[in-house]
């Protein structure tokens, strides 16, 4: 709504952030020391409003109260006005009997002996004995309560030794709230769990249960062990639908989930996913299939077909790959598009973040998944990510014919890939039994291909036996241990490059925007070759490679896209 902005520079602030400026009133330091920077107090109730969706940066406990905050520190330092000035600097701990344990403050934190984590700010710690407590486990709130979380309150229930957490499985040392209406023991972490989250890896909602009825062994769909069916776990409420996962596996990545406040949030996440990428339906057969389309990848109407009425190597202009089924086409110019990217969805909530993906078409784009130039459908995901048609197919789980195992995307890979010997960057598939990881540029190659070297289709192989391989196009040395494409008739073998091209997913005369990839004021347009003898604006050589060309008749600018790109 109405804001404050500066017209010199890009500062704005908002009307209820500027009048806290009205309500600051500067403290000194606490009794405790234990902060570098003076400190503000704030006790306005507006002022107040605007922190209440942050913590404390002690107890981790929402901001209800007065509080006081520090203006210098580059991360948000903001307490509770009670954590800063009745905090006790000397407390006997019912877990720890050997010697009081006193107030201390390090700038590279302390590992709480406790919830085994890693905290930052003050803590209670024995310096003789290396035993240390964070401010939340020291003083932990005696009775919870968050009946969006838990129906009934939680109560403090402190213990010598170690238990099962009933809500996520895992061991606990010392301290615990228990329920004694539902008769469970839990971590102070766990009294919060959300009762229901949209986890990115599976595209309903799951809900979370204390113990699973009506099951046999399950294993979780993130790290494949076992989930115990008399301890918490999140699952899918969907009939006929067994995804299960492990509390911890769910909730490990902020970015992978979003927490639904109610159930009727489920249903309007699902009827948007059911948003067709189909404009308007014009022409149905009897059978209920859409014959005859509007579709938002291209201007005209599309027609259905069921096999194509020559023999000839026609690629899909969404995903770039053959096509070898029913497919639309245009009756006004040659597009075509399979009838599996024609039904994809317009919106979707992909796996690899927990935000929302939009379908769009463009020309040439840069996928961030495969590493490759691309044209066709891609999906945009939230604010940064590109992602190319062949790769939002790939779902989270996959079998390959590459190996014998199921492989499942893991985050946190960062192998080498054993289709490419690439080294991976944004996590990989990789196989729970053996040491094997893909990336997306492996799994989305196509599994056959045509070169003038062969007059049949090469296949891509998968292990070669020999000790040592030649490629039959550039003859160079060829890694055995790599995947390739071969000719099993004409024993024929080559580098997957060597086949496939620099540019295997652009279609020839795919218009790029030249602000973005050269400094030229007009659209250049890709192509795998150039007619003539025109010599590259960049570097003054013929060109007989793909080039980006000038779209107007009249420009003559040309260049190797090896100018731009180094290959």
């Amino acid at each position: 709504m109405f804001f404050y902005e500066c017209h010199s520079c890009w500062f704005s602030i908002d009307i209820k952030c500027a009048q806290l400026s009205f309500s600051f009133k500067f403290s000194q330091l606490s009794k405790h020391d234990i902060h570098q920077h003076p400190l503000t107090f704030i006790e306005s109730p507006m002022a107040i409003d605007v922190f209440k969706r942050f913590s404390c940066s002690w107890c981790h406990e929402p901001l209800t109260n007065f509080v006081s905050f520090c203006s210098k520190c580059p991360i948000l330092f903001i307490l509770h006005k009670k954590c800063l000035d009745e905090l006790p600097t000397k407390i006997n701990h019912p877990s720890y009997h050997i010697h009081p344990i006193f107030l201390n403050r390090s700038d590279s934190g302390c590992f709480c002996n406790l919830c085994q984590k890693q905290h930052y700010g003050p803590f209670h710690g024995c310096t003789l004995c290396h035993f240390n407590i964070n401010i939340g486990c020291a003083l932990p709130m005696s009775i919870v309560e968050g009946k969006s979380c838990h129906q009934h309150p939680f109560t403090l229930f402190r213990r010598r030794g170690s238990f099962i957490c009933e809500a996520c499985g895992i061991e606990g040392n010392y301290i615990s709230y228990i329920c004694s209406t539902c008769n469970v023991m839990v971590h102070k972490k766990c009294t919060s769990l959300p009762c229901i989250i949209k986890f990115s890896r599976h595209d309903h909602c799951i809900f979370h249960k204390y113990f699973l009825e009506d099951l046999t062994r399950q294993d979780c769909k993130i790290c494949f062990n076992e989930v115990k069916l008399d301890r918490g776990s999140y699952s899918c409420r969907k009939p006929g639908c067994n995804y299960v996962v492990h509390v911890n596996c769910a909730l490990e990545d902020e970015m992978l989930y979003e927490v639904i406040e109610e159930e009727k949030q489920c249903e309007e996440l699902e009827e948007k996913s059911m948003q067709s990428s189909i404009i308007r339906v014009i022409e149905v057969n009897e059978a209920g299939e859409a014959t005859k389309i509007e579709h938002l990848s291209h201007q005209h109407c599309l027609v259905l077909e069921d096999k194509m009425e020559e023999e000839i190597d026609r690629k899909c202009d969404g995903c770039m790959l053959p096509i070898s089924n029913i497919f639309y086409y245009c009756s006004e110019c040659p597009f075509f598009l399979h009838k599996t990217c024609v039904e994809l969805p317009r919106f979707k909530q992909h796996w690899f973040r927990q935000c929302n993906a939009t379908i769009i078409f463009n020309s040439f784009k840069y996928c961030d998944f495969c590493d490759r130039h691309c044209s066709g459908l891609f999906y945009k995901i939230g604010e940064f990510w590109d992602m190319c048609i062949r790769c939002a197919k790939v779902a989270d789980i996959i079998e390959s014919e590459g190996h014998q195992h199921f492989l499942f995307f893991d985050f946190k890979c960062n192998d080498e890939c054993n289709g490419c010997g690439a080294d991976i960057e944004v996590g990989a598939f990789r196989c729970g039994k053996c040491r094997f990881a893909l990336d997306f540029g492996c799994l989305t190659l196509p599994h056959s291909a045509l070169h003038k070297i062969d007059e049949h289709k090469l296949k891509l192989t998968y292990h070669d036996d020999k000790e040592q391989s030649y490629c039959d196009i550039c003859e160079q040395y060829r890694d055995p241990s790599l995947w390739y494409y071969s000719c099993s008739i004409c024993d024929a073998s080559a580098h997957i490059e060597c086949v496939l091209g620099q540019f295997p997913f652009v279609k020839d005369g795919s218009i790029v925007d030249s602000h973005s990839y050269h400094n030229h004021h007009h659209a250049l347009k890709f192509f795998r070759k150039v007619e003539g003898f025109s010599e590259c604006s960049c570097c003054g050589k013929f060109c007989q490679e793909e080039i980006l060309k000038c779209e107007k008749s009249t420009c003559n600018y040309i260049f190797h896209c090896k100018c731009r790109w180094g290959y």
